[in-house]
């Protein structure tokens, strides 16, 4: 679906909530394809790499982190009240990350565990994306953002189309970038399950997929079999416990079970 153009040098800021702010990071990292991005759009906050604040509305926003307290829930919705265009960058945004985890446990054990005996003094709850905050118009997952994908999006939001989030699965880039199956050597991956856009990143540098990209709507189950049978995954879950196979799906994906 096509969306509204935006004006011709849009203002655009960055935020961070709970995250490591790696994706900024990438974001400064663009070298010379950052000139060429920021003489197309008018940087007007970026705490990262820059001190200015801006006081007026803004064309585009990207957010990074997930919103874990109800501090976080108004900052967010207030930047929505001001953004155009909201656009969720990064695993923690996209999908509540990493910092999903806290889910797994009750948030007061999660908040003395941090904060000590003054735990009561420090609000926290569970994590959410930013989708289950405000509205999202863009999103770019992964853990960092794959720079690519970040120039591909930002040149869609000009040009005011959709992004469409590649809904295969990693194992397809990886074949066409013809890497020997991690399977093949005996290592359970998730890049059957995780969706693809990346470029198969992780794959191709001798790491194993971790799912930092979500998991694709619709698996096909009896490829996804296949696998299993073909590998013995079953077996090698047994070995590593179906509770920890569990968990590694979880540790980006976990947020997302939260209503």
């Amino acid at each position: 679906m096509a969306k509204n153009k935006i004006s011709e040098k849009p203002k655009v800021a960055f935020f961070d909530f709970a995250c490591c702010e790696g994706c900024q990071l990438q974001i400064a990292n663009l070298g010379e394809t950052l000139l060429d991005v920021l003489g197309a759009v008018d940087v007007v906050e970026f705490r990262e790499v820059m001190s200015e604040k801006w006081d007026k509305d803004y064309d585009v926003v990207f957010i990074e982190g997930s919103i874990g307290d109800k501090h976080a829930e108004e900052r967010l919705k207030k930047i929505r009240e001001r953004a155009k265009v909201l656009v969720a960058y990064g695993s923690c945004a996209a999908l509540g990350g990493v910092n999903g985890m806290k889910n797994g446990f009750e948030i007061d054990e999660i908040r003395r565990y941090v904060y000590g005996d003054k735990y009561s003094y420090f609000d926290s709850k569970p994590t959410k994306a930013v989708d289950q905050v405000v509205k999202v118009d863009y999103y770019i997952y992964g853990c960092p953002v794959y720079l690519p994908e970040v120039v591909e999006v930002i040149k869609c939001i000009l040009k005011g189309v959709a992004y469409s989030v590649p809904d295969k699965p990693v194992c397809a880039e990886c074949k066409l970038n013809e890497n020997v199956c991690l399977y093949d050597k005996g290592v359970v991956c998730l890049g059957p399950w995780t969706k693809a856009g990346c470029n198969s990143w992780c794959t191709s540098n001798g790491n194993i997929c971790y799912g930092c990209r979500g998991l694709v709507s619709n698996p096909a189950k009896n490829q996804a079999n296949d696998i299993i049978k073909k590998y013995n995954v079953n077996e090698k879950i047994k070995v590593l416990g179906e509770e920890l196979m569990k968990k590694k799906i979880e540790m980006y994906n976990k947020a997302k079970e939260v209503k």
